[in-house]
């Protein structure tokens, strides 16, 4: 009985704890910050193959937040890492196949800062360090969405060849990673969206 009573005042003192770096945190100073310079000001470098290690401007954030060390430890659990894997796959090509045909340059950007930070957040500390490897040789490529398909495609064979996996054919990555959310141009295109594109008409 004594150890369940000591085991909820630690929860207890972890949740209080908790909010109460929170609320620190999220206080702040009472004067107002200056607004951070409207995306389109920025100017934007292109999608080049450079290693010199630009990164974007991003107002009042410290860039040093794109580059820092891995936060995770080292994953050992194998079965764990491999789920991890194939979820985290699934969910990065997926996104590639979702990104606009023709991005504004806030949304390229907003994608090579989520790369950046999927690098250091991936809860595999030395799955995370080789994919920091890989981003400094063949930075993100987000001036379209097969730009950034095509480029997903090959750090992923980057890591299934060093992982000694089969190579994906990248030409059937649109098939392979369909979300199934529709292809909202398509319908565009078959005149509105009420009607039933020939493809659901010819399925259902």
């Amino acid at each position: 009985m004594a150890r369940r009573q000591h085991l909820t005042l630690m929860v207890l003192l972890a949740v209080v704890a908790f909010f109460s770096v929170s609320y620190l945190f999220s206080s702040g100073t009472s004067e107002p910050s200056s607004p951070a310079p409207p995306a389109a000001a920025v100017p934007l470098k292109g999608d080049s193959v450079s290693s010199s290690g630009d990164t974007p401007d991003l107002g009042h954030i410290s860039s040093s937040i794109l580059s820092g060390e891995s936060i995770a430890p080292k994953l050992e659990n194998a079965t764990a890492k491999a789920e991890l894997g194939r979820a985290s796959w699934k969910l990065f090509h997926t996104m590639m196949a979702r990104f606009p045909e023709k991005p504004a340059p806030d949304d390229s950007l907003a994608l090579k800062t989520y790369i950046q930070l999927f690098a250091r957040l991936y809860p595999c500390g030395d799955c995370a360090s080789h994919f920091r490897k890989l981003l400094a040789k063949y930075p993100p490529q987000t001036s379209s969405r097969n730009a950034a398909a095509g480029w997903a495609c090959f750090v992923h064979n980057e890591v299934n060849t060093r992982l000694k996996k089969e190579l994906f054919d990248c030409n059937k990555i649109g098939d392979f990673y369909d979300c199934g959310c529709g292809d909202e141009d398509k319908k565009k295109t078959e005149g509105g969206g009420d009607k039933p594109s020939a493809e659901l008409a010819k399925d259902g």
